[in-house]
């Protein structure tokens, strides 16, 4: 695996960090949450600027929005209580199935 796919899946990883930590922030009116959502933020984005260096616009956003959102419905789902249907956990595969797909389609630049 390429480092700008290593990068790619670390800021998707933030970016589950900071839309869980949106939760606790009460709309940007508790501190410690704020700090935190913002610094995921920041973290996720540069690093996803970093990993478009090397990989297609269009593959790695939606790599990045992928991992993003299957991460957050998981962590919605074990730490937060939410929904557990099969129809549910078989629309995070059908996504997580997207990305591998993207990830082995995808020819990175040199």
């Amino acid at each position: 695996m390429t480092r700008a796919w290593i990068l790619l899946f670390i800021a998707g990883l933030f970016e589950v960090v900071w839309a869980v930590g949106l939760k606790y922030t009460r709309g940007f009116t508790v501190l410690t949450p704020s700090i935190i959502t913002v610094a995921a933020m920041i973290a996720s984005f540069w690093l996803l600027s970093e990993a478009l260096r090397q990989i297609p616009v269009g593959t790695g956003y939606a790599v990045w929005t992928g991992v993003g959102a299957a991460g957050t419905a998981i962590v919605g789902m074990v730490a937060l209580g939410e929904s557990r249907t099969a129809l549910r956990l078989g629309c995070i595969g059908l996504v997580l199935l997207g990305i591998a797909g993207l990830k082995i389609f995808t020819p990175t630049a040199t």
